[in-house]
């Protein structure tokens, strides 16, 4: 029986190299500690890492030229002043309005 089996198969199939190759690409793709599923899982973990750094350089990018904004002009800095961090001159009141959730 596994002669007839054995001998249905592709000439290419019964090669010993053949099979090896075969049987060492399945060990690679699924049983070693670099497998198939890994390497997916990490290709998407990579690219999501590099969408998060170009996303935190045009951050940065955005605070600096709000920074260097802010510090030239000294009239933007008291309103930055006032309406971020609620300051007010000796002889004024703040009134802070919040939307309940």
């Amino acid at each position: 029986m596994i002669m007839r089996f054995w001998n249905k198969l592709p000439a290419f199939l019964r090669n010993r190299y053949a099979i090896s190759i075969l049987v060492f690409v399945f060990w690679l793709a699924f049983f070693d500690q670099h497998n198939l599923i890994n390497q997916i899982e990490l290709r998407s973990e990579l690219y999501q890492l590099e969408t998060d750094k170009e996303y935190y350089f045009n951050e940065i990018i955005e605070i600096r030229e709000d920074l260097d904004e802010l510090l030239s002009d000294n009239a933007k800095l008291e309103k930055f002043a006032r309406e971020k961090y609620f300051m007010k001159k000796a002889n004024e009141e703040i009134f802070v309005f919040t939307e309940k959730e």
